[in-house]
């Protein structure tokens, strides 16, 4: 459980930001005054449904064939943890990696309180969270994982219109990865079979590496990069 002390704290770095936690109804929310955003994977459920699950292209990109599950697999970018519960609702094991301590511990809040929802329940089950550099967390694993999934923010859009007003709040405190070669170099130490990169339809390959072939949706594009390991 996050304690109101550790809230204090939290406010005290965000004040630089103009940005405050609070807890609602809901759960723990970050806020500006005006906008408030949070973690939450019940609006998840619907995607959560197996007929649904073995359709998502994430799923589809991370799987890999012949090996039983559960595979385990490190997702270095987590965010709000969407496509890490995605993974672990079709038996992946998942360790997530955030960076940023105020989205870990929206994160954090999230998944405690899904654990108390039972159609929730196994895949955050399946869940471990770190907060910290997963840079420096894939370069000393304790174990070797099948799949490491990455997703560095996308590069900032030209329009702001097309960024969600929400999300906002977030971009005050993340910007867009800019040690691409690190983060790739780092996913290739951990030893894993495959890693899939998350990137926009059209946008550039992850450290200008090309990968071993792609999956495409509408607007975002799995690139996949297979191991002979």
């Amino acid at each position: 459980m996050i304690s109101d002390l550790q809230i204090k704290e939290y406010n005290k770095k965000l004040a630089q930001h103009d940005l405050a936690l609070v807890f609602s109804d809901q759960g723990l929310c970050l806020t500006d005054g005006k906008l408030q955003i949070m973690a939450d994977f019940r609006e998840m459920l619907p995607r959560l449904k197996q007929s649904n699950l073995q359709r998502e292209m994430l799923v589809k990109a991370a799987r890999i064939k012949g090996q039983e599950m559960p595979q385990t697999l490190v997702d270095a970018t987590a965010g709000f943890g969407e496509d890490s519960l995605i993974l672990a609702a079709a038996g992946f094991q998942v360790r997530l990696y955030e960076f940023d301590e105020i989205i870990a511990v929206l994160l954090q809040d999230c998944m405690e309180r899904a654990a108390e929802i039972p159609e929730l329940k196994a895949a955050v089950g399946r869940m471990e969270l770190i907060c910290g550099d997963s840079v420096e967390g894939m370069k000393n694993l304790d174990y070797t994982p099948d799949i490491v999934l990455l997703d560095p923010m996308f590069p900032a859009r030209q329009k702001s219109g097309l960024i969600k007003k929400k999300f906002q709040l977030i971009q005050r405190l993340e910007s867009p990865c800019s040690t691409e070669n690190e983060l790739l170099e780092a996913a290739e130490m951990a030893g894993p079979k495959r890693i899939v990169i998350k990137r926009p339809l059209k946008g550039p390959y992850l450290a200008d590496r090309k990968p071993s072939y792609s999956l495409e949706g509408k607007a975002i594009r799995y690139d996949c990069m297979v191991y002979a390991r």
